[in-house]
C-alpha cells in the first residue's frame, strides 16, 4: 500500500527528491591550504583565495577528489576520469569572489544508487543522479549586531559533494530513510562526518504532489534543512500546502522555501532560478579534473567494509537477526563496539547486553557510543564472568550498573561486593535443606502432585542464598530432594 496524503478531492500522492550539501573530511579546503576545523575563531581560516582577493589562483587540493571518488564508489556509481570545474555566478556578502566554483555539466561522479531500509523491513532502491564537488560559501550572522550583519569566512572554500538524488521517493519515512542510509555510508567511508547540527550535511528537499497515474507536477525546492527528523517533517507541511493549493483551484509556483521548525510550516523565499540565471561557464582558472582509472582502483580497493556488507556478515557469521544486524550498524562506532564485545563469546548474547543494558546506560546517563559510560573490554569482562559460572544473569546486572556508576571493571566489583554465585554443591544442599524444613507442609502438597510450588522453592533458595546460587544447580539439587 503506498503513502499518500487524503486531500478534498481524494488522495494525493507525492514525489520526492533530495540534494544534499555534505563537507568533505579534508583537513584543507578544496582551492586552499587553509585549515578546515569547525569552532575555529571567525576568519581565522581564511587565505587570500578564500577571501577573493585579485589575481588569487586556486589549486586543487587531491584528497579532496579522492573523498569524491571514494564516495561515488561507495554509491555504487560511475566514476568520471574527465570533469571539469565551473563558475556559478551570484552575488552575495559571503561570496567574497561573485562565484562560486561548481561542477554544472561534467561532474565527477555520475548516476548511482542505494538501497534504503524501511520500517516493515523491506527494502526500496533510490537512484542517483550525480555527485560534484564544490565550494562552500562563508557564513552571514544576522544576530551579533542590531544593524549590521557579520560575516564569517572561515567555511568560505570549504569542499563540498553535493548529493543529487533521482525523485524516487514517496513519503516522509523514505526521505527519511534515505537522508539515514546516506549519512552511514559517508560515516562508513569517512567521506563525511555527517554531524548535521554542525551543518556538515544538510539537504535540499523537493517536493511536489500529484494523482495517482499522472506525471510530474511543478515541484517546490525547501532549502537548508539540519536534520533527518526535520526533513520528514518539510516533506509533510510542503506536501500539504501544495495539495491546498492545488485544491482551491490554484497552481504551484515552483520556488525556493524554507522551513519552519516552531510552526512546522514552509514559507517562500524567492522565485526558484534556473540555470542560465546564474551564466555558468568553464573556470578559465583551472583545467579539466583528469584522473587514472588505476588510481580509482586503487581507492576501491582500499575501502572500508560499508553497512550493507557488514550487515550481512553480522547475520551470517554470528547468527544474529537482520533486524539487530541492521540496528548494531547504524553507527559506526556500535559496530566496533559490539565486535569487540563479540569476539570470541556468545555472539547474540553480545547483542542483547549492547541493544538492551549498554543502549539503556547510554540513554541515561545522556553519554554516546563513541564515549560509552561501559567499555567494549568492560563488557566483554562481564560476560565472561557470566560464562564461567561466577554471576548469574541477575547478579551480572547488578554487577553492570555498579559499572555504570562506578566506571569499575567487573572483576573488581565481584571481589569487593562478595558477589560471586555459589556453585559449591554442598553449600547450595544445606540452604535448601533448611528451606525444606522451614515448608514441610508446601513439601507435601508438591510431592502429592502440585508441581507449580516448585518455583516456590526456587524462590525462597534464591532469596536465602541473597540471588547468589547458580540457578542450573539450584534447580538440579532441589529436584533431586523433592523427588
Amino acid at each position: 500500500m503506498s503513502y499518500t496524503i487524503e486531500g478534498e478531492t481524494g488522495p494525493w500522492e507525492l514525489v520526492i527528491g533530495l540534494e544534499v550539501h555534505a563537507q568533505v573530511v579534508s583537513n584543507a579546503k578544496l582551492f586552499s591550504g587553509a585549515a578546515t576545523e569547525f569552532g575555529a575563531e571567525p576568519n581565522s581560516q581564511v587565505s587570500f583565495v578564500d577571501a577573493g582577493f585579485p589575481g588569487m589562483l586556486p589549486v586543487i587540493n587531491r584528497e579532496c577528489v579522492a573523498q569524491a571518488v571514494r564516495t561515488g564508489l561507495g554509491l555504487n556509481a560511475q566514476v568520471n576520469l574527465w570533469s571539469r570545474f565551473d563558475r556559478k555566478n551570484y552575488f552575495y556578502a559571503d561570496l567574497p569572489q561573485g562565484y562560486q566554483i561548481s561542477q554544472f555539466a561534467h561532474p565527477i561522479i555520475g548516476t548511482g544508487q542505494i538501497d534504503i531500509e524501511l520500517q516493515d523491513g523491506s527494502t526500496k532502491t533510490i537512484g542517483i543522479t550525480r555527485l560534484h564537488l564544490e565550494q562552500d560559501a562563508g557564513k552571514s550572522l544576522h544576530d551579533q549586531h542590531p544593524t549590521k550583519s557579520f560575516i564569517d569566512l572561515n567555511r568560505s572554500g570549504v569542499a563540498l559533494m553535493e548529493i543529487v538524488s533521482e525523485p524516487d521517493m514517496r513519503s516522509p519515512e523514505e526521505a527519511g530513510a534515505y537522508l539515514t542510509k546516506l549519512r552511514q555510508i559517508l560515516r562508513y567511508l569517512g567521506t563525511c562526518d555527517g554531524n548535521m547540527e554542525e551543518g556538515s550535511m544538510r539537504a535540499d528537499v523537493n517536493v511536489s504532489v500529484r494523482k495517482a497515474g499522472e506525471g510530474y507536477r511543478t515541484r517546490c525546492e525547501v532549502k537548508n534543512v539540519n536534520s533527518i527528523r526535520f526533513v520528514m517533517q518539510a516533506v509533510e507541511a510542503e506536501a500539504r500546502r501544495q495539495i491546498e493549493v492545488w485544491e482551491s483551484g490554484g497552481t504551484v509556483e515552483q520556488e525556493t522555501r524554507l522551513f519552519d521548525t516552531g510552526r512546522g510550516i514552509t514559507r517562500s523565499m524567492r522565485s526558484k532560478e534556473d540555470a542560465h540565471d546564474y551564466r555558468y561557464f568553464p573556470d578559465p582558472d583551472l583545467p579539466p579534473l583528469v584522473i587514472e582509472q588505476s588510481w580509482v582502483d586503487q581507492l576501491k580497493a582500499a575501502l572500508p567494509e560499508l553497512p550493507d556488507q557488514r550487515r550481512a556478515r553480522y547475520v551470517r557469521d554470528y547468527g544474529i537477526t537482520p533486524y539487530d544486524a541492521h540496528v548494531l550498524t547504524l553507527e559506526k562506532e556500535t559496530a566496533a563496539y559490539y565486535e569487540a564485545v563479540a569476539k570470541g563469546r556468545d555472539a547474540k548474547q553480545a547483542a542483547n547486553w549492547v541493544m538492551g543494558d549498554l543502549f539503556a546506560a547510554i540513554n541515561r546517563t545522556k553519554t554516546s557510543i563513541a564515549e560509552p559510560p561501559v567499555s567494549a573490554a568492560d563488557l566483554g569482562a562481564l560476560l565472561d564472568l557470566m560464562a564461567d559460572g561466577t554471576l548469574s544473569g541477575k547478579l551480572a546486572k547488578e554487577v553492570f550498573e555498579v559499572m555504570v556508576e562506578t566506571g569499575r571493571a567487573p572483576g573488581l566489583i565481584v571481589e569487593e561486593r562478595g558477589l560471586k554465585q555459589v556453585t559449591d554443591t554442598g553449600a547450595i544442599e544445606a540452604v535448601i535443606d533448611e528451606v525444606l524444613a522451614k515448608n514441610a507442609d508446601k513439601v507435601a502438597e508438591y510431592r502429592s502432585g502440585k508441581d507449580k510450588l516448585f518455583g516456590f522453592f526456587v524462590g525462597q533458595t534464591m532469596k536465602a542464598m541473597q540471588g547468589k546460587g547458580n540457578p542450573a544447580l539450584v534447580n538440579e539439587v532441589l529436584k533431586k530432594k523433592l523427588a
